[in-house]
């Protein structure tokens, strides 16, 4: 099973069909899938959950319901807690990212379970002995208390990068050659000179300095192609303008 389908996300007490809703939402985001609740409040509002989980509705329509924390996580080999609190038993904590890869490791063959607790209390002490792992979430000092669906979705998306599975997509122009970076670099001075930006005395210095300007970054065949056609224009427009009086 590939190990962000083994990941479960067990929401301790929660109190507000909002938040389970954004976190189905935040799951889904993130290739996760399994859901458990552990106690719900009796009067969440699944109308709410519904809404706020938008296309994730399968996660929540598939969420499994607990009694105890201890119930929930009976076959999981791994059990991190979110938690900001400090503490003597909580010394051992990590970040999310820090934390991933020993979680993905241990999902490659067992359910492993991230607990988060109520919305207005956090894990309990109960809660946390259970935990294997303890995870802290930076925050500013400021503000430290995160929404439920916010911490979610910080794990999740660190589980889901250290997959690897999202691969950014690749420039498919490729760079440009010289001579074709050479090439525009001869129409851009003439352009610059025919508008009278500058004059045939500081043409070479300021010709250094558009170099400057665009070797700063990676300019591809499309990219010069574009730089070409705004010096063309500029040409063109610069033969149409009446000189001044």
């Amino acid at each position: 099973m590939p190990p962000l389908e083994n990941i479960r996300i067990v929401l301790v007490n929660p109190i507000y069909g909002g938040n389970i809703g954004s976190v189905c939402r935040a799951m889904m985001n993130m290739g996760l899938s399994q859901l458990a609740l552990v106690a719900p409040n009796p009067a969440v509002d699944w109308h709410d959950a519904a809404t706020m989980a938008c296309h994730a509705g399968d996660i929540l329509a598939r969420r499994r319901e607990y009694a105890t924390t201890a119930e929930a996580v009976a076959d999981c080999g791994l059990v991190a807690g979110a938690s900001n609190r400090g503490g003597l038993y909580r010394s051992h904590a990590k970040t999310p990212r820090e934390w991933a890869p020993k979680l993905l490791e241990a999902a490659l063959d067992t359910p492993v379970a991230i607990l988060f607790g109520s919305e207005d209390n956090g894990l309990s002490l109960d809660d946390l002995a259970l935990c294997t792992q303890i995870i802290r979430i930076p925050s500013s000092e400021a503000y430290k208390s995160l929404n439920l669906a916010m911490s979610v979705m910080i794990c999740a998306y660190e589980l889901f990068t250290a997959t690897d599975a999202f691969e950014p997509p690749e420039e498919r122009s490729p760079e440009c050659p010289s001579s074709m970076r050479e090439a525009m670099f001869v129409k851009w001075r003439r352009a610059l000179l025919d508008i009278g930006f500058m004059t045939p005395e500081t043409a070479d210095h300021m010709m250094l300095g558009i170099r400057r300007i665009f070797s700063r970054g990676t300019l591809t065949e499309k990219d010069v192609q574009i730089l070409l056609g705004v010096a063309a224009q500029t040409l063109w427009a610069a033969g149409h303008i009446p000189p001044r009086p």
